[in-house]
């Protein structure tokens, strides 16, 4: 039988007034359980606040198909508190083994109120810390969830270059074995130096590339079929392939004629074996270069992003923020959203911590994306106001209906499916936006919603 003296052990009840405790303990029933067994059930009405006397007790429950387990401990007091909102129990609680709980019914609450107001002082304050811890482990689930949804798409956005990389290096050793049999077919000639100089001025010419554009499908359909043709009033019936090759790249018929000019048509057909594998490796060179390129802008994009071998601390350039965090993005981007980018050409500099920023630009951005379905126009916007810089980030989607307006800053509210979007809430939003003394505000409407937000220039911060 629980005693006041063991009820005066936890915390919440120390130092209270005898009599109070005698109340407490003659309103309240203790329960015996046994190994596993169940005290409150998740989704069962919370009818009961418990005190945790003895044993060991596991809260677990399911949020949406992840299992969040937590111990509870002696002394504590669990369940529904006086002024919470509970309506239901949010975890199952159990005993590891044979453990004794005090029931105390919360149908009770009005008079506990009044009988022990130092006891429902202190268990307002116990409210507010497991508000504040429930708080963190949703904004940490959340946030591993945001990176999981960023890791997804930057490895598949590293994958693309890494393969397109992988495949020219694999082509390029095919095209340098070809390359070294047309060499050795034109080192067994004798050439002259005059026809020398030629193969080596059409190679250099061909190879050198330049910043024209790739010719479109019709227009190598006509090349192939011109080139052909050449080949063929020379003797070449088999170079169709060849053919195919030179066209792809762009190269006109009559570039072709010297060769045919200053050499027999063994030779020729020689050098254009040569000149093409070089091309082939020119071009496979330059295709490992791109992507080798933009693995290297990617991983850069993610050190900025993550702010990796940077002070926590430090003013930073809002353009290249927002740039950094759209080429995170790109992924879903690029599946039919334009940006429209309208920057003031002065860089403005924010006092930010670490990378909380780019977490702000990443919640707007990725809210617009979706709130577009993934098709529109992403406006995105920076200007100078009265010591502030202001980011405008909007979108042509259908708007925010009347009805959500007066929520989205609040904490854990949503209109998206289990496991979309980034995690973070606009409630984090807001909060990362007054840690860094700004303030953000949106107006929509049907075609044109805009999140402003609002920070002060680093050289006003205070």
């Amino acid at each position: 039988m629980a005693t006041s003296s063991e009820l005066l052990r936890v915390p919440a009840f120390a130092d209270l007034p005898d009599d109070q405790i005698t109340w407490f303990l003659g309103q309240s029933q203790e329960v015996k359980l046994k190994a596993g067994e169940i005290y409150a059930r998740q989704g069962d009405p919370p009818e009961a606040m418990f005190v945790l006397l003895e044993g060991e007790f596991e809260w677990r429950g399911d949020f949406n198909g992840e299992i969040v387990v937590f111990p509870g401990k002696i002394g504590d007091v669990t369940g529904p508190l006086p002024f919470s909102r509970m309506k239901q129990y949010t975890v199952t609680g159990r005993a590891l083994k044979e453990a004794r709980v005090l029931r105390f019914p919360t149908t009770l609450f009005p008079e506990l109120i009044q009988k022990m107001p130092e006891l429902v002082t202190r268990l307002v304050g116990v409210m507010t810390d497991r508000v504040r811890e429930a708080t963190r482990i949703e904004q940490q689930r959340d946030r591993l969830a945001s990176l999981g949804k960023l890791s997804a798409g930057l490895a598949h956005e590293l994958n693309n270059p890494a393969a397109a990389a992988k495949r020219a290096a694999a082509q390029l050793r095919d095209t340098l074995h070809r390359i070294k049999d047309a060499s050795h077919e034109l080192g067994r000639r004798e050439l002259t130096p005059t026809q020398k100089a030629e193969v080596e001025k059409l190679e250099s010419s061909l190879t050198r590339g330049g910043s024209e554009p790739p010719p479109d499908a019709l227009t190598i359909g006509d090349l192939e079929d011109q080139i052909d043709s050449l080949l063929r009033s020379h003797g070449q019936n088999d170079l169709w392939q060849l053919a195919a090759e030179l066209a792809q790249r762009g190269v006109m018929p009559g570039t072709l004629e010297s060769l045919f000019e200053h050499l027999d048509p063994g030779t020729a057909r020689a050098a254009l074996v040569r000149i093409a594998a070089s091309m082939e490796i020119a071009n496979l060179l330059n295709e490992i270069e791109s992507s080798a390129s933009r693995i290297a802008d990617l991983v850069r994009a993610i050190k900025e992003y993550t702010y990796m071998d940077r002070s926590p601390v430090e003013n930073v350039d809002v353009v290249k923020s927002l740039e950094t965090t759209l080429t995170i993005l790109n992924h879903k981007l690029k599946r039919g959203v334009i940006v429209h980018r309208d920057y003031q050409p002065v860089p403005l500099l924010v006092n930010s911590f670490g990378s909380e920023l780019n977490q702000v630009w990443t919640n707007l951005i990725d809210n617009a994306i979706d709130a577009m379905n993934s098709k529109g126009e992403l406006r995105v916007r920076t200007y100078r106001d009265n010591g502030c810089v202001v980011v405008e980030i909007g979108d042509n989607g259908p708007g925010i209906s009347p009805e959500i307006k007066g929520h989205i800053f609040e904490p854990f509210f949503t209109t998206k499916g289990v496991g979309e979007g980034t995690g973070l809430g606009l409630d984090t939003v807001q909060r990362i936006v007054r840690r860094h003394k700004g303030n953000i505000q949106f107006n929509s409407k049907p075609g044109d919603t805009r999140f402003q937000v609002w920070l002060p220039l680093a050289d006003s911060v205070s």
